[in-house]
């Protein structure tokens, strides 16, 4: 028999690990998985709690997710939301994307894929042509719905609720299920996320069009689920939309957010900055005549406080001074800020530039390489091989090969990239880092790069 301290114990291992809050009301399924996991680890209930309350077990966090976390969900699920998604969210995402052409969209707390693969259906069939890129990422804790979510195929009862002519068209029968079909597949990845703990590379600053995360904030505690709020709020593109599960509420005015109705359904939108007034120029008094516009000029020290304004996110303005570049550091910069805003032809150009005025130039062929993660991976392949054969010093192509290779499944591929990237970080430039970094420093890189290497099986 558990003792009551034992399960409240358990319960606060649970929140400091998971972030969740006790929902067994009576305990009994709680006691069950604490007893199970620590017959499986020859363990008495009270040696169990003493070793995970210490760190480093990440392997046993991981199967008491699998254990106790809830998986029901199935195709389209909730349908007012993905009609929303459909005649609204993805049509207005799309005129604002018109200049990159990729939809990024994420499910968070994806169980067993259900809910990612709709996602992808719903953007694959809203692209407006085939040189959109769709990009669809699921998240979750549990590893063993996450192995299935992978295998994309599903018994009849998870498509219960998907139409006849969905049915036919994006998936396929096979000998133990229904398949999704391959090009829609191909666009959906699977990440194992423990929503309580810091992950700088999913949270990108205005990354994603679309976030489906329903009926999670109710299981966990106020302070992680006070985190994720945060991080999906800043993670969703100028514009991006938000939709929560029925039961989950953020209050009417949200921080960063409008909240919108549709019927009985609400969601969230990420809130417009609100636009400064374009500069007035005086009228001339009768008799002057108007100054003749200024050409241009290199501005003196033009690239630290360019690189300053990067670092903010402030690429507007530092586009503004670097409009007549003088350098190639200032040429380079500039593609960057292009690439950043979506300009992705002349970030291109800007690219070819520099090779043109100084020859083969692994920054510019980085550059290149990530203008083409775009539209052709292969071609971002080519160009960041390049760039790393150029500069054999140069880390973040070696990072963009592996995170590359492990988005097709290569973990071979991506291991020799990987770990010497990981080397390779320690001495980096500072301005690459800056430059090429996503908006991330030197020390979550590094652990991005551990996180991909032990997800391949290699521990470091």
């Amino acid at each position: 028999m558990i003792r009551g301290s034992d399960l409240s114990r358990f319960w606060e291992l649970l929140q400091r690990r998971l972030g969740w809050t006790p929902t067994d009301q009576d305990g009994a399924q709680t006691a069950a998985v604490l007893t199970e996991r620590a017959t499986a680890h020859a363990m008495t209930e009270r040696e169990y709690l003493n070793r995970l309350a210490q760190s480093g077990w990440d392997s046993e966090t991981a199967e008491l997710a699998d254990a106790l976390s809830i998986t029901e969900t199935y195709f389209f699920r909730h349908g007012d939301q993905f009609r929303i998604l459909r005649e609204e969210a993805l049509p207005e995402r799309i005129r604002a994307r018109e200049g990159q052409r990729v939809l990024r969209l994420i499910s968070v707390a994806c169980s067993s894929g259900e809910e990612a693969y709709s996602l992808a259906i719903e953007a694959y069939r809203a692209r407006p042509g085939s040189d959109w890129i769709v990009s669809v990422t699921g998240v979750d804790a549990n590893r063993r719905m996450l192995e299935k979510a992978r295998g994309a195929v599903y018994a009849e009862w998870s498509l219960r609720e998907t139409p006849d002519d969905v049915r036919r068209r994006w998936f396929r029968e096979t000998g133990t299920g229904l398949r999704v079909v391959p090009e829609v597949a191909s666009t959906v990845q699977f990440a194992e996320q423990n929503l309580a703990a810091e992950a700088p590379m999913l949270w990108q600053p205005g990354r994603y069009d679309v976030i489906f995360c329903r009926n999670v904030l109710m299981y966990l505690t106020p302070a992680v689920a006070g985190r994720l709020i945060q991080n999906l709020t800043n993670s969703l593109a100028e514009g991006g939309y938000l939709f929560l599960g029925h039961t989950d509420s953020l209050g009417s005015s949200p921080e960063g957010l409008e909240v919108c109705h549709d019927g009985g359904t609400v969601f969230y939108r990420r809130s417009s900055p609100t636009p400064r007034p374009a500069p007035t120029q005086a009228t001339p008094a009768r008799g002057e005549t108007t100054p003749a516009r200024r050409v241009a000029t290199p501005v003196a020290d033009a690239y630290p406080r360019a690189l300053d304004l990067f670092r903010d996110d402030r690429f507007s303005e530092a586009l503004d001074l670097l409009e007549n570049p003088g350098d190639i550091r200032e040429i380079l910069l500039r593609g960057v800020l292009l690439a950043q805003s979506g300009r992705v032809a002349e970030a291109r150009d800007t690219a070819h530039r520099l090779m043109e005025i100084g020859g083969p130039h692994p920054d510019a062929h980085h550059l290149l390489g990530a203008c083409h993660e775009l539209d052709c991976a292969d071609q971002a392949v080519g160009q960041y091989r390049l760039a790393a054969y150029l500069d054999p010093a140069f880390a973040m192509p070696r990072l963009r090969l592996g995170l590359l290779s492990r988005r097709r499944g290569d973990d071979r591929g991506a291991v020799a990239h990987l770990q010497p990237a990981l080397e390779l970080l320690v001495r980096e430039e500072e301005d690459r880092i800056v430059l090429f970094g996503g908006g991330f420093g030197r020390l979550a890189l590094t652990t991005l790069c551990r996180t991909e290497l032990e997800a391949c099986g290699v521990r470091r």
